[in-house]
């Protein structure tokens, strides 16, 4: 299933292939923050719609994740980073996807604060 996704203004728009099958709520400094509720696909699933400079990136602590952010309207659609495996990831917001019932999506909960 092919899911479309963008930021509150639309500077950043996606599609991610795929079956959301559950998403992760995590508790480090910037997920709590921010509010996300993450679903990880492989970054091949995610096709951008838009300019990849659309987006702006924050890094922090490792640096090992670009978390991707519109800078006119700050909403964090997606991050990227590698899975375990090393494979490239992107952790997508499901919270920025449309026609999603979120009420219907199990979440995780992810102790990030402690790792």
């Amino acid at each position: 299933m092919t899911h479309q996704g963008s930021c509150h203004c639309g500077r950043i728009k996606f599609e991610v292939e795929g079956e959301i099958g559950s998403a992760l709520s995590c508790n480090c400094s910037i997920c709590q923050r921010k509010g996300s509720l993450l679903w990880f696909v492989p970054r091949s699933a995610l096709k951008l719609l838009t300019p990849e400079q659309n987006a702006s990136s924050y890094t922090f602590n490792k640096h090992v994740i670009q978390h991707r952010f519109c800078p006119t309207c700050g909403m964090h659609p997606y991050g990227e980073g590698k899975g375990p495996d090393g494979s490239a990831m992107a952790a997508i917001n499901i919270r920025c996807l449309e026609d999603i019932d979120l009420k219907a999506v199990p979440v995780t909960e992810f102790d990030g604060r402690s790792k």
